[in-house]
């Protein structure tokens, strides 16, 4: 294995967070149409920032042509711990290069990431904790990469190949 125990586990388990909350939106909400749980419907006549799921998942931002984030979250996830998987059990050559590409894929999700918070605090004004846990999940994920990447020894290991 090319990781630490201890790095693979959190990869692998920010990946399977990212899975989990991604697809429990996905099914209970998308395809379901029952509540969430963990998801308080916000006071409407609030004019802060709220807890309320609904009202994100509900707004105009929460689809790309039709397509729900969460689904495109999801398969994001999937793709994310596939890679993590090759990066650490496949031959030299293909761990390389799962590892370069794990890291531009964590980078085009952790760009995302402002964006949508941005999307949540500013415009729709709630703040969904699904959404959140898959915002953390990226962020851990891409400083763990970042470090394998570019600290001085891990990066005599993976780029010198």
């Amino acid at each position: 294995m090319r990781f630490s125990y201890l790095k693979f586990f959190i990869l692998i388990v920010m990946s399977l967070f990212g899975i989990w909350s991604s697809m429990t939106v996905l099914y209970l909400y998308d395809i379901m149409h029952q509540p969430l749980p963990f998801c308080t419907l916000g006071n409407q006549q609030s004019t802060g920032v709220v807890l309320d799921c609904y009202k994100v998942l509900g707004s105009s931002y929460a689809n790309i042509y039709g397509v729900p984030l969460d689904a495109l979250a999801a398969v994001w996830f999937i793709i994310n711990l596939l890679l993590v998987i090759l990066v650490s059990f496949a031959s030299d050559k293909v761990s390389i290069k799962s590892l370069r590409v794990l890291f531009v894929w964590r980078f085009f999700g952790l760009a995302l990431v402002p964006y949508l918070v941005f999307l949540e605090l500013f415009v729709v004004k709630s703040i969904c904790v699904y959404c959140t846990i898959m915002h953390i999940a990226i962020i851990v994920d891409f400083i763990i990469v970042t470090y394998l990447l570019f600290y001085k020894h891990n990066a005599q290991l993976f780029l010198k190949k």
